[in-house]
């Protein structure tokens, strides 16, 4: 936690995927920050206060570790404090949050939160609640609307719902950046090596992951200590490889790459949605087809490139 010596501009909020919403919030905080004097702060909790509360946790478009990355590359002079998120937290009145989190621990000089931000027991404070405690502790709140377009907010559900429907284009509009998953490669039945088209099977996936099919994606590999660098280009399949009966996987055929990718952690970025998961008449047809999606996929991702502000990655 920062010293409460040390004045700061809090934004609290869940974050997940940083998307262009929450990236748009961040710039303002940022120029709010640097006119008070004020050191830019996010709050985020971990886990997220409904798992805490007793339900069931939903598909999350980024892990913490993955959004703490994130917020730091769109604010670099950015604090991210995870706050663990506990039953003990959970019963604290809105008052002693406010005093303890908020005024003791972060300093908080102006607090930053959704329109619909709730927080204290029984969710009993609210924006008004939080701007009244300001008035009185010596902090200004700020009730912040998510940008969006035409269709609108930009808002972490509405990317979800692109992602479950294989929209991946739209999700990437909304993100600024395509969507990823993450994941260890694994041992699968080897199949794919001996029609020529080797993949890696991803397994202990946290991310929401597509619709089944067939997708055009971008690869990194993820070292221990969180670190990406560029792997390659891939044509990815979500689904349950009925051709061969083979069941349930997430696995990439990595593009002219060879090698041994066994427990190497990779990011899949999916850029576009190819086709649908389909069963052919046998091997001879499938490989044909996927001959096929690899045209496709390299044409797709020609134009990709590395993003400078990842330090060697794709995003």
């Amino acid at each position: 936690m920062l010293p409460s010596s040390r004045p700061s501009l809090v934004v609290i909020g869940n974050f997940d995927g940083v998307h262009r919403g929450h990236q748009a919030v961040l710039a303002s905080a940022r120029e709010r920050a640097a006119a008070a004097g004020l050191r830019p702060v996010v709050l985020t909790f971990d886990p997220h206060p409904s798992v805490v509360l007793g339900k069931a946790p939903s598909s999350v478009l980024t892990t913490m570790a993955r959004r703490v990355e994130l917020l730091a590359r769109a604010l670099p002079d950015l604090t991210v404090v995870v706050q663990p998120f506990t039953r003990e937290l959970a019963a604290h009145t809105a008052r002693a949050f406010v005093e303890s989190l908020l005024i003791r621990d972060l300093g908080a000089r102006v607090v930053i939160v959704g329109k619909n931000f709730c927080f204290g027991a029984g969710r009993s404070g609210d924006v008004d609640t939080l701007a009244q405690l300001g008035a009185e502790l010596g902090f200004q709140a700020i009730a912040h609307e998510l940008a969006g377009d035409a269709d609108g907010s930009y808002s972490s559900s509405r990317i979800r719902g692109h992602v479950v429907s294989g929209e991946v284009e739209l999700a990437e509009a909304l993100l600024g950046r395509p969507h990823a998953t993450t994941g260890r490669v694994v041992h699968g039945d080897h199949r794919g090596r001996t029609i020529g088209v080797p993949t890696a099977n991803l397994e202990a996936v946290a991310e929401l992951v597509p619709k089944n099919g067939v997708y055009a994606a971008l690869v990194d590999r993820v070292a221990t200590d969180g670190a990406a660098e560029v792997l390659g280009r891939a044509v990815v399949n979500v689904g349950v490889r009925p051709t061969v009966a083979a069941g349930p996987s997430l696995e990439a055929h990595v593009l002219d790459f060879q090698g041994d990718l066994y427990d190497a952690t990779l990011r899949l970025h999916f850029v576009a949605r190819l086709r649908d998961e389909q069963k052919f008449s046998g091997l001879d047809s499938l490989v044909e087809q996927i001959r096929k999606d690899v045209e496709k996929g390299r044409e797709l991702l020609a134009s990709r490139s590395a993003e400078p502000a990842a330090g060697g990655a794709w995003h």
